[in-house]
């Protein structure tokens, strides 16, 4: 399947086939290409929780009641649930550790690139934080590149998903203690196989014409 035929086909699972598990090697595809996601500066402002089991998968669906609860089903039924969540600041620390994985993975020519490099992205950091002061809408930005490379990803792979936004973000945190890691949780996105139930299935696409959406210049 070419990658426009993946866009074309896939789409937003509305019920999942309970009976049915995604193969450790295809999930684990899908992590990689999560970990392979682009970002700015390589900043990498995420981590990802992840569910399968049904004690955790509850854990998560805790957080759908009220006006979200018709999401909790499609946590409890899919094969996998992720919560896809973002720092909520960018410590020394972590720019430390991305640097030295930088310069393990062999990036750096010389010392004075390595140093070039830390100079540049703090530049960006500080820039946002205290110049813009947008460093949370700047870092979130991030996972949400990362959150379409994994739905085209699981589209090309045949495996359906929902990227639900619809959850009590306090009680996800507070079940996860994320506050305390320094974490906000931005996403949730299940995977697993469509259930014959799943009314989205034999809908067709809507989608605005290119006249609409694009400008030439």
């Amino acid at each position: 399947m070419d990658i426009l035929e993946v866009a074309q086909t896939r789409y937003t699972t509305k019920a999942y086939d309970s009976d049915k598990v995604i193969a450790e090697a295809d999930f684990l595809k899908l992590l990689e290409v999560l970990r392979l996601t682009p970002s700015s500066v390589n900043i990498q402002p995420w981590h990802v929780y992840i569910a399968q089991t049904p004690v955790a998968k509850h854990r998560v669906a805790l957080s759908m009641g009220g006006m979200y609860e018709s999401n909790a089903a499609k946590v409890l039924n899919a094969s996998h649930t992720l919560i896809l969540c973002t720092r909520t600041d960018v410590t020394e620390d972590h720019l430390a550790q991305l640097l030295e994985q930088e310069d393990r993975s062999g990036r750096f020519k010389s010392t004075e690139a390595k140093q070039a490099q830390a100079k540049g992205r703090s530049g960006y950091v500080n820039l946002y934080r205290n110049e813009l002061q947008n460093l949370d809408q700047w870092l979130e930005n991030q996972t949400f590149i990362a959150l379409g490379q994994l739905l085209l990803a699981a589209g090309a792979e045949g495996i359906d998903a929902t990227p639900i936004g619809g959850f009590d973000e306090k009680i996800i945190s507070d079940e996860f203690e994320l506050e305390q890691q320094g974490l906000r949780p931005s996403v949730v996105v299940t995977l697993g196989y469509r259930s014959e139930a799943d009314s989205n299935a034999t809908l067709p696409k809507a989608r605005f014409q290119d006249k609409y959406i694009f400008t030439t210049l």
